[in-house]
């Protein structure tokens, strides 16, 4: 059956000003590592052979009603903002709808240069699409907001980055790959009938209730707030939440040095080129702020009364915190088998979240034990966590049902950093046993799995990750 993919392309309809048209650069010799069989139901898009998939996730084919481009954006990178980015190795296919009735759109991730590129290939390894894949599909079993992996392709060709790796192609599915970066490009360039154009489509894609750009900007700002907490209830750090990375459908996007906590540290930094910890895991309440502003300088721009926009907008963005620290606060709550609330909480989860520190101990292992009634084991000095599961029991003795509550908002699993890099080492050797097993095991995160107990295993002393490491 030849493959069917049932386009409805909106973006191309904006015009030039917003892309590139670009085909994507053939590969070598393309080969299927996997293909996302639920997520191709839910796209409706159809065909069973492992060949043709190849060839049309490599690049190599154009299914019908395909209208290649690559995005134009700009955007902040570590706080300095950079006119000129776009896709500079990715390239969207088109748009579906799916059979959820919600808007997808398909990008290949890893499909040759564009006018984006900065003198860059174009090109991604195995190692960071398989990551990628893992990872977003990891957070999507979590219930988090997150683009996804329809399918991962090797591509029969080398690409040189520190030295020869194999070469691969992803292919990612998102709500739009709309980015506050998007914005921030017409807004700089002073193309305000362009991005009153981007303002309305964003609205009509993702928002429809919205009223105008201030009403688009309070819903980004509450897609945002939900998704940071989220973020931080299962330790998951970023890597970097540059204007670019930040999508307006409030979706986690762009898995490049991204990483899970292992022993907690509210200022753990993973990432290779994160020197001053911008991007660490207790700062991205605030750099999504921060990024929230960006937005709102953009799209004041095309408001008649500017000073009247201001106002607003500062509003708007001075209230994200709190939004934030609610969201949060609702999240860390369920972790300890909390559904109602008293003013005690906030407390009580921060003495934990200190003893997390101080003792060393798993982050997502304890939780998880709480609900077990095990957790003091998870402590180098346990009896510092003694005092606290007092306080702690009689407080859930105030609750109807907290083990309950407990085990559907702590995962059993994460994709935990030294498993990936060894799903990476083994696939580079030809051996994606650990890939395969790792989608089986991290789709059903909330439920322990038989045979699955070292993949909750934190590192040993010598298999730590230090720091991850950007795709490009």
């Amino acid at each position: 059956m030849v493959m069917h993919i049932p386009f409805d392309n909106t973006y191309a309809h904006l015009g030039p000003l917003f892309y590139s048209k670009q085909l994507p650069e053939p590969v070598t010799a393309p080969q299927l590592i996997a293909f996302n069989q639920p997520l191709a139901d839910l796209l409706q898009v159809s065909g069973n052979s492992a060949q043709e998939q190849a060839q049309v996730f490599a690049g190599n084919q154009m299914p019908s009603g395909a209208d290649p481009l690559a995005q134009a954006y700009a955007g902040h990178q570590f706080g300095t903002y950079n006119p000129q980015l776009g896709d500079g190795r990715a390239i969207l296919l088109g748009e579906v709808l799916g059979q959820d009735g919600k808007r997808y759109d398909i990008q290949l991730k890893g499909s040759g240069r564009t006018p984006y590129s900065r003198r860059g290939d174009g090109r991604a390894w195995l190692g960071p699409v398989l990551r990628e894949y893992v990872i977003s599909e990891a957070m999507h079993a979590l219930g988090i907001p997150t683009t996804r992996a329809l399918a991962a392709v090797a591509t029969g060709e080398t690409v040189w980055r520190e030295g020869g790796m194999p070469g691969a192609v992803l292919t990612r599915v998102a709500a739009s790959h709309l980015r506050v970066g998007t914005f921030q490009l017409f807004a700089a360039r002073g193309e305000i009938a362009a991005l009153r154009q981007l303002t309305d489509y964003a609205i009509n894609r993702h928002y429809p209730q919205a009223q105008g750009p201030m009403g688009l900007l309070r819903a980004v700002r509450d897609a945002q707030a939900r998704l940071i907490a989220a973020w931080m209830s299962v330790g998951f750090i970023h890597g970097v939440m540059n204007t670019d990375n930040s999508s307006i459908s409030g979706e986690t996007i762009d898995y490049g040095p991204c990483a899970f906590m292992d022993h907690y540290r509210a200022d753990q930094v993973f990432s290779s080129i994160d020197r001053m910890g911008r991007y660490a895991y207790s700062n991205q309440p605030s750099i999504a702020v921060w990024n929230l502003a960006q937005l709102a300088t953009a799209l004041i721009q095309q408001l008649d009364d500017p000073q009247q926009a201001v106002d607003e907008a500062t509003e708007i963005v001075h209230a994200m915190p709190a939004l934030i620290e609610a969201e949060w606060l609702r999240l860390f709550r369920r972790k300890i088998g909390l559904e109602t609330a008293q003013d005690a909480d906030m407390e009580l989860i921060s003495e934990l979240l200190e003893l997390l520190e101080q003792g060393q101990a798993d982050f997502t292992n304890v939780f998880a034990a709480l609900g077990d009634g095990d957790a003091r084991d998870q402590f180098l000095a346990p009896e510092a966590f003694d005092g606290w599961e007092r306080r702690w029991r009689q407080r859930c003795a105030q609750e109807q049902d907290p083990k309950a509550v407990m085990r559907a908002a702590n995962p059993v699993y994460i994709p935990r950093n030294h498993r990936i890099e060894e799903m990476i080492a083994d696939a580079v050797a030809g051996d994606l046993s650990l890939f395969e097993r790792m989608q089986q095991v991290l789709a059903n995160p909330f439920t322990v799995q038989a045979d699955a107990e070292d993949l909750r295993r934190p590192p040993q002393e010598n298999e730590v990750v230090a720091a991850t490491f950007c795709g490009t």
